[in-house]
């Protein structure tokens, strides 16, 4: 807050939070609310950077050469903030072959993308088997790629297809070769969000059970968030300490990333400007991002996005507790089908990063250094 001689003086809750975190002291729900709710952004920013270069190297950003393709549009979840998938023998569905997948893999390995993130609606039609080549293939043809496959809803549709259990699915990917699973598909973790947004996902514990059961496996996994919709501040928090709690079990997750919601062409586009509110902006994104660092004492990276909230955005994210930049994503497009296009390459995100201040780092899937650039 600002005081009469224009100087900036932390809020007294922020001082109690700072003391907390100091003295190792975990943040409870009504410290999330403040800091999501009331906390001066600005002095947010400092105390999540200041976690942030506890944790990890000060002067560096990490970032990873991917790229994000998807195998089927076709599904019958009917998420209402969707716009990329078709209903069955709907005009515009498709499913690729596993050749075609593969084809996507190679054009990214050419292109020096070390982790392949595909995901793709819940297709009833597609078996079993068709998923374990994809890991199969991948790691035969192209060994320097991590097939980064496959969201948690995913899986349940898997296990459905096949009669195997979810964690029987995960062990029969691990044998195959997979051993990192994306955190999509956890939207918001609140029964009250999921039931409007999401309901043939299930509620909290479908999106946990897979990620638990992974973890158990060996499986690392994100944890990711899409907000900006129906959400309130206490569901924000409650995904919080979901997470946090499964973090806490078995150390799985690699990183927290959140991003905004984009509502073109999507099912929930008109209900949500009709009830009033606005577009999430960048202010909520850095307070999100910054909030989530001291909330979430026990996850190492918090994953800034260039690509969802904008470049200018993700620059100004590194400075409020962010130390990874995400990824290059060659292609994407579920973000497309609302009408979001941000693309990028190589150098420029090295470029973004030194712009920010900072040394950018190659990394993997699962946070190795592969390369510094000075």
């Amino acid at each position: 807050m600002t005081v009469s001689d224009g100087t900036t003086q932390a809020a007294p809750h922020l001082d109690q939070i700072a003391a907390k975190l100091a003295a190792g002291t975990r943040l409870d729900r009504e410290d999330g609310l403040y800091l999501l709710t009331s906390a001066p952004l600005p002095d947010l920013g400092k105390l999540a950077q200041d976690v942030r270069v506890r944790k990890t190297p000060a002067g560096e950003v990490t970032f990873v050469i991917d790229s994000n393709p998807n195998y089927t549009n076709v599904c019958v979840t009917d998420c209402a903030f969707c716009a990329f998938y078709r209903k069955p023998g709907q005009d515009g569905g498709y499913t690729l072959s596993v050749e075609q997948v593969m084809e996507k893999v190679g054009n990214a390995s050419r292109d020096g993308a070390t982790t392949v993130l595909l995901q793709g609606g819940h297709n009833p039609d597609i078996p079993f088997d068709y998923y374990l080549e994809l890991v199969r293939e991948c790691r035969r043809l192209y060994p320097d790629v991590t097939p980064h496959f496959f969201t948690a809803s995913e899986v349940h549709m898997m296990a459905e297809v096949s009669g195997l259990t979810t964690r029987g699915v995960l062990e029969k990917l691990y044998e195959a070769g997979q051993r990192t699973l994306p955190g999509g598909g956890a939207e918001v973790l609140s029964d009250r969000v999921r039931k409007k947004v999401a309901a043939k996902k299930g509620g909290v514990d479908t999106w946990m059970q897979v990620h638990r059961e992974a973890h158990e496996l060996g499986i690392k996994s994100t944890a990711t968030m899409m907000y900006g919709h129906i959400e309130t501040e206490d569901d924000i928090v409650e995904h919080w300490e979901h997470i946090r709690t499964l973090q806490d079990e078995h150390q799985g997750f690699t990183a927290f990333v959140p991003w905004s919601y984009k509502r073109g062409n999507t099912p929930m586009e008109k209900y949500v400007e009709e009830s009033g509110r606005k577009p999430a902006g960048a202010a909520q994104y850095l307070r999100i991002l910054a909030a989530s660092r001291l909330f979430l004492d026990n996850f190492s990276h918090i994953q800034a996005s260039w690509f969802s909230e904008g470049k200018k955005t993700g620059q100004i994210a590194l400075h409020y507790g962010a130390d990874d930049f995400g990824g290059t994503l060659f292609e994407e497009n579920v973000h497309l089908a609302t009408g979001h296009d941000n693309r990028t390459t190589v150098d420029e995100t090295k470029l973004l990063i030194q712009e920010a201040g900072f040394v950018p780092v190659q990394r993997t899937t699962s946070y190795e250094r592969l390369r510094r650039f000075e």
